[in-house]
């Protein structure tokens, strides 16, 4: 079932949108809502966004709390920043796999309002001053012409949420193909070629050098493997994917 993705500056009303699409789900689509994020991680937010390795920890954590929780009938809900343009890609290519839509919504309030709003927290859930302006300009927004940002829903916060529209993207559009493109280039292009040639693969400036012949069942479990090594070496150049699997494979045939 659908993913829905919050994301926005700390403090811009992330968790009351999910609270109130989540309630809006429940009574009119009667599906259970199942939500991740900070708060279920107890994550002591200066702490952690002070420290580069917590933070990156912190996001595997919720990205394997979304993957184990992702399933035939419920609707997960991601409440945290969701800052990172590369995050929000790992997390398209999460539901890619798993075969499922998804949508964002983006929070988009105003600095000074956020500032505020951080200001009339209890204590021990405000952001430090140094911590907020720090993931402010850390703060990547989203883009709709971007297939992992999209469909993309940007509320501000006097808006209501567009209920109906959302439903129509998390229920009623198609889930994203899996990518086979790159591997059937390489089955086909294998056809005509002999080991030496170098073969071109759409999107990659790199080329594979076929050294001999790799069937399909090969080639999946490169991309799982590699999939599983992009997990442990996560990159924020989202562009150069195509390329560092192709160098994968290429390592892997010398």
């Amino acid at each position: 079932m659908p993913l829905v993705v919050l994301c926005g500056l700390p403090c811009s009303g992330k968790s009351r949108r999910a609270a109130e699409l989540g309630e809006y789900v429940r009574r009119t689509a009667g599906r259970r809502v199942l939500e991740v994020g900070d708060a279920g991680l107890a994550v002591e937010r200066n702490s952690v966004y002070a420290d580069s390795q917590k933070e990156k920890d912190l996001r595997g954590a919720l990205k394997a709390e979304v993957e184990r929780k992702i399933n035939k009938e419920d609707v997960v809900i991601m409440d945290s920043l969701n800052y990172i343009k590369g995050y929000r890609y790992e997390l398209f290519c999460l539901i890619k796999h798993a075969q499922t839509p998804h949508c964002l919504i983006h929070c988009e309030t105003a600095v000074d309002v956020c500032a505020t709003w951080n200001q009339s927290r209890e204590p021990e859930k405000r952001y430090s001053q140094e911590i907020f302006d720090a993931l402010v300009m850390r703060f990547e927004a989203p883009d709709s012409r971007n297939r992992w940002d999209s469909p993309l829903f940007t509320i501000q916060k006097d808006d209501t949420l567009p209920f109906e529209a959302i439903s129509d993207a998390i229920f009623r559009r198609k889930a994203p193909p899996p990518n086979q493109s790159t591997l059937n280039t390489i089955l086909n292009a294998q056809k005509t070629s002999v080991p030496g040639d170098l073969i071109p693969v759409p999107g990659a400036n790199v080329k594979i050098e076929l050294t001999r012949n790799l069937p399909m069942a090969e080639l999946r479990k490169l991309r799982r493997q590699f999939v599983s090594y992009t997990k442990m070496h996560p990159t924020e150049n989202i562009g150069q994917i195509a390329n560092m699997f192709i160098q994968y494979i290429n390592r892997s045939l010398h």
